[in-house]
């Protein structure tokens, strides 16, 4: 039982506040923190405050408001209906806050522990900045700079071998660059419109039956049915993504 359980001598003065004596009871008497038995922490630490009339009001302040909570909570669990049962959870736990609190000390507390850790271990420890072989009184033999021409001239030929491989086909691509310019987006528009007033409706794919359609050509369709929407001239409907996607004329 608890009330056997010797009763901590320790001055108040070694407390930082009441979440420390409070925890410090805790520890003491080997409690569940999730299963407080809070009429007995209660009268442990009221007998600790009698002995805090020779202490500052402003520091003892702290302590008799805790008293006054675990007195508030004591009362509630007094109350029919108050405790939880032992197949469930039926109302509100009283305790829920000051658990709340007190798992919260207990992180700072551990937080605050490894810190002290690394102030002790690292303390008077200075960061050394890099230096260099001149600092260190090194010195370092460079390599003496020679030019070769044959090592030159096989350089240059090297690199014009690249470029000769990659501007080879030259003329094609300044052809495709020209037909892709040709391929305007107005254009497209006109024609994709005369199919809509033409069909009503229809797949984007049927535009493209020429296996051969190159991909500029899709994407200019694609930029000129998105104008289309746009205008709300069409709407364009796509079940999922990258199905095919249906064009029809707005009636509205």
């Amino acid at each position: 039982m608890l009330n056997e359980t010797p009763k901590p001598a320790v001055r108040f003065r070694h407390f930082e506040g009441p979440l420390d004596l409070l925890f410090h009871l805790i520890e003491k008497n080997d409690i569940d923190i999730y299963d407080i038995p809070i009429a007995e922490i209660t009268e442990q630490y009221m007998e600790y405050l009698e002995g805090m009339k020779t202490l500052d009001m402003e520091i003892a302040s702290d302590f008799l408001v805790m008293g006054a909570t675990l007195v508030h909570i004591k009362s509630k669990m007094m109350l029919p209906g108050s405790k939880l049962s032992p197949e469930g959870s039926e109302g509100e736990d009283p305790r829920e806050e000051l658990v709340i609190s007190l798992m919260r000390y207990k992180r700072c507390r551990v937080f605050a522990g490894e810190l002290k850790e690394r102030r002790e271990k690292y303390d008077g420890m200075r960061p050394r900045t890099a230096m260099t072989a001149k600092d260190l009184g090194i010195e370092i033999d460079l390599p003496v700079q020679t030019f070769s021409k044959a090592e030159y001239e096989e350089a240059v030929s090297a690199v014009c071998a690249r470029n000769d491989v990659r501007f080879a086909d030259i003329s094609n691509k300044i052809t495709h660059i020209l037909r892709r310019d040709k391929l305007s987006i107005k254009d497209r528009i006109k024609s994709l419109w005369a199919t809509v007033v033409k069909k009503g409706k229809f797949m984007f794919s049927e535009l493209f039956k020429d296996k051969k359609t190159e991909k500029i050509d899709r994407i200019v369709s694609f930029l000129a049915i998105l104008e289309l929407v746009r205008d709300n001239k069409v709407v364009a409907t796509q079940k999922d993504n990258f199905d095919d996607i249906l064009i029809e004329e707005k009636k509205d």
